[in-house]
Order: structure tokens, then sequence, then C-alpha cells
């Protein structure tokens, strides 16, 4: 039997659980859905859950969709999870306002589902690419200073082998060191006692 291949998770946030309702039943098959249907409910399911895509709603109660942006970008648990602002908002300055709070995309209500479908996927991508970067970074980093810790060492050594060379130099210049047939006499009289 073939291994199952993991699905990313998506979080919806809508408070209209029709919205969801849609979304749910075009995306199910090809992701784990998630949802929450007010801000406050969707960071603490964020940082929960870590999915792999937000997509977000922003004329909510209570807190809206910039609001729940802006804390989830804030925060070192969340701040690398796209989100795709989907909203019945089409003004360039709410679009604008969402692209400063650090959206990905930003599609407009009614949306055409073959669009949402291929923009998630789109942006799913280019995480697992951010993702894929960011740990060979990490590695080159970690391999990088593993190199600069060799090269120290094998400067110590070779500091050594040059003190080293240098003193025999000088036992040789001051006729301090034995000659062959002086070492000769030194090893045959240490092998009478």
């Amino acid at each position: 039997m073939a291994a199952e291949t993991k699905k990313n998770k998506l979080l919806f946030v809508d408070d209209i659980p029709t919205n969801i309702k849609v979304l749910l039943e075009v995306l199910k098959d090809d992701y784990k859905i998630i949802f929450a249907q007010n801000g406050a409910e969707a960071v603490k399911l964020a940082v929960k859950s870590q999915p792999d895509l937000i997509l977000l709603d922003i004329m909510m109660p209570d807190m809206d969709g910039y609001a729940v942006c802006k804390q989830l970008k804030n925060n070192p648990e969340t701040s690398d999870i796209p989100i795709i602002f989907a909203t019945a908002l089409d003004e360039e300055e709410d679009e604008t306002k969402g692209f400063d709070l650090g959206a990905v995309d930003y599609i407009t209500k009614p949306f055409s589902l073959p669009i949402v479908k291929a923009r998630i996927k789109t942006h799913l991508e280019l995480k697992l690419r951010r993702d894929q970067l960011r740990q060979q970074a990490e590695e080159l980093a970690a391999a990088n200073e593993r190199l600069q810790e060799e090269i120290i060492e094998r400067k110590n050594v070779e500091e050594m082998i040059r003190d080293h060379i240098s003193f025999l130099h000088d036992l040789i210049k001051t006729n301090s060191f034995p000659s062959a047939v002086q070492a000769a006499e030194l090893s045959h009289n240490e092998k009478e006692f």
C-alpha cells in the first residue's frame, strides 16, 4: 500500500458559516481544514495548530481580520504563516492595508472557487520553497561554523609545528642538538643500564 501524502492544513476564518461550508466542500479532499468564526479563536487556533495557510475574512465582529493579521504577523510562532484575505471589501485602500499588514494575497467576494484553489496552491508552494531555503540557509550556517572551527584548529596546529621547527633550528644553530654519533652513544649507554 502506498504511503499517504501529508495534506497541508488550512485555517479558514469567517463569521458566516455558509462561507466556510462552501470552501470546505471544495477543498476538503485536497487539504486538512480547520476553521474559526471569530478573530480571537483564529489567533488561538493558529498558534495551537500551526496551519500552512490562513484564509481570513476582514469584516468580523469584535476583532476584524486586519487585527488578526497584525497579531499573527507580530507573533514569532505564526509570523511565517501565509495569510490570504478573502473579503467583500474591494476598495484599493482595503487591499493595500491588507498587504501592508503582511498578507500574501487578497481575494474579493464573491470569489471564483477555481481562482481560490489556484491561489491557495500557489502560496502553499511558495511557502514550501521558503521553508526549504530557510532550512538550507541554517544548514549552510552550521557547516560554515564547523569550517571556521576547523580553520582555527588547523592554524593552531600549524603554529605549533612552526614553533617546533623553530626550536629544532635553534638547537642545530647552537650545536645543542646531539650528533648522530652522540645519539647512538646515548642510546647504547641507556641499554647498558
